[in-house]
């Protein structure tokens, strides 16, 4: 009886022991945590038209003589790369969780403007290349480019611009029509089939790049005689011939372009493109992007080793207009099922049915869904979600009566969140007196955002999610799990390289005292700080209490 008794106190201290050693662990773990990395998949990206977002300076706002009255919403309004830095340096993207910007295209744009029987229209959106190798002075500078990258990677915001190889600006009394050899203008597409949606013009006078040829092609005249009044034909004619002897590309039109789109890597150290209108080239123009945009990401990091924010890959997102999620790694043409994954060409693609699935689904089914998803068809890739864009005409809140739902369900769900600048601010997306997407693209209401407290509470909101999402990984690239429906809970688990990151997220709760079980996920004596309201507790029996005004709890290890 003795020796039963030794032997149950000798088993209990052992236990005890074990219990110490496992918790000593966790404090280890939690002392000794890595650094947050940086996981594209689960990005808070913020998409902005640059003309339209900040004016860093008024003496660049009129260019080529573009004075004419355009329609309503159709003309530069003064926003540029330096009003971006601007608010950048004052820490806007960072207090909003923001860790990439996508910003529209900045290369040089048509001098002349179209109607399109919507009155005049500008290159504002910066989708009209005239120069791809110069960037539009309405936009900006070499200098404040420059400026952007490096103060945005000083605060670990990566610099994402937008690749146009379709198509050229349109035809203007200003704005000559390229050669034949590079360009096609005599067939319209009708978007029936694969070859209606690739050989062909998106609309009238929008001149399509001959993407599939590979015939030796010069200079097109407008470019050489530009480039002689500018001083810098010889210098851009000796940086073609060394690419085109270096990668042993024909002399085709698309490689020209890739070449002046990745010298934007190479001189700048951007970290990323989203391309353009991709399911209106072949497939394989995207995988030669990739391999070009790579080698210009690696020459870059090479050349500036001190400039390298980490061992990322160059990203690469594709705009393939109705694209879904639910298709996994395939967009079905009609007739031809093309994958835009593999062969290698792009990490992630824009997802157009999120807006539908957020309006169709309740929390659980739209979180649960895009993890299974992402975990399953599409693990090793990546989504790009979005709720309101440039050029979406069904929004998904688009009277902006739902500001803090629209935060919820785009940064809490699992993929890469891409917010358009003044989804945080609710502004307006229905503009009086527009015609077509003009109304998207409304200048940002920096007005609303210092004068109005309804304004800045909506904004509060999406910066307490935002910043979560920013700091945790696991909330967009990682494994969903619900706790409870009702109250309705989750935990999201993310695991890479040594690194370990676990949240839980309540939604829809009551005010006051929160008892939420977490046995799942933290153990006993664990300190949890709820992210949204500042409140922190210890973990009791698998239970934490938190105690707050708010409907919402963003869960994280203190």
């Amino acid at each position: 009886m003795k020796k039963l008794i030794l032997l149950t106190l000798i088993l209990i201290t052992l236990s005890c022991k074990n219990k110490d050693t496992e918790n000593k662990i966790a404090a280890v773990d939690t002392a000794q945590k890595m650094e947050t990395p940086f996981v594209w998949e689960g990005a808070n990206l913020y998409f902005l038209l640059t003309d339209r977002f900040n004016s860093g300076k008024s003496e660049n706002d009129i260019n080529f003589n573009r004075t004419k009255e355009p329609g309503k919403l159709r003309g530069f309004q003064g926003g540029d790369i330096k009003g971006i830095t601007q608010k950048v340096k004052e820490g806007y993207f960072t207090d909003l969780g923001i860790n990439a910007i996508w910003m529209t295209p900045i290369v040089e744009q048509i001098h002349g403007a179209t109607d399109e029987g919507t009155g005049l229209s500008y290159g504002f959106h910066g989708y009209w290349a005239k120069d791809w190798t110069k960037i539009d002075p309405n936009f900006g500078t070499k200098e404040d480019l420059h400026e952007l990258v490096k103060e945005a990677h000083a605060k670990g915001i990566r610099i994402v611009l937008d690749a146009v190889i379709n198509h050229t600006g349109p035809v203007t009394d200003l704005d000559p029509v390229w050669p034949e050899e590079w360009v096609r203008t005599d067939q319209q597409c009708t978007y029936d089939s694969y070859a209606n949606t690739i050989s062909c013009t998106l609309v009238a006078n929008l001149p399509d790049i001959r993407t599939e040829s590979n015939d030796d092609v010069e200079l097109p005249p407008q470019l050489v005689e530009k480039w002689k009044a500018e001083g810098r034909y010889e210098q851009e004619v000796k940086e073609l011939d060394a690419f085109f002897e270096r990668t042993g590309h024909p002399r085709a039109p698309r490689f020209y372009i890739m070449k002046w789109l990745t010298d934007y890597i190479t001189e700048f150290g951007v970290d990323g493109y989203r391309a353009d209108t991709v399911k209106h080239t072949e497939e394989n123009v995207w995988v030669e992007f990739k391999v070009e945009c790579d080698y210009a990401f690696e020459q870059f990091k090479k050349n500036n080793p001190e400039k390298v924010l980490d061992n990322n890959n160059f990203y690469l997102v594709g705009e393939v207009y109705n694209y879904g999620i639910s298709g996994g790694q395939y967009f079905d043409f009609g007739d031809k099922k093309v994958n835009y994954f593999n062969p290698p060409s792009f990490q992630s693609l824009i997802n157009f049915e999120f807006k539908w699935n957020s309006k169709d689904m309740d929390y659980e089914s739209l979180f649960k869904r895009y993890s299974d998803i992402l975990n399953g068809d599409l693990k090793g890739y990546g989504t790009l979600n979005y709720l309101s864009s440039h050029d979406d005409g069904s929004p998904f809140d688009a009277q902006r009566a739902k500001p803090f739902r629209t935060a919820n369900k785009l940064l809490l769900s699992p993929g890469t969140s891409q917010v358009y600048y003044g989804d945080e601010s609710a502004r307006p997306l229905i503009i009086e007196g527009t015609e077509g997407d003009a109304t998207l693209r409304s200048f940002m209401n920096w007005d609303a955002i210092e004068n109005t407290s309804v304004t800045r509470t909506i904004l509060t909101h999406w910066q307490k999610l935002g910043k979560f999402r920013a700091n945790h990984p696991a909330v967009g690239a990682g494994v969903h799990q619900m706790i409870s429906e009702q109250p309705y809970y989750f935990y999201r688990s993310y695991e890479k390289g040594g690194f370990k990151d676990v949240v839980v997220v309540g939604l829809e709760l009551e005010k006051g005292e929160k008892i939420i079980d977490v046995s799942k996920v933290f153990e006993d004596g664990a300190v949890l700080h709820d992210a949204y309201s500042g409140v922190t507790s210890t973990v009791e029996n698998g239970s934490v209490a938190i105690i707050s005004e708010f409907e919402i709890v963003l869960l994280e290890r203190q």
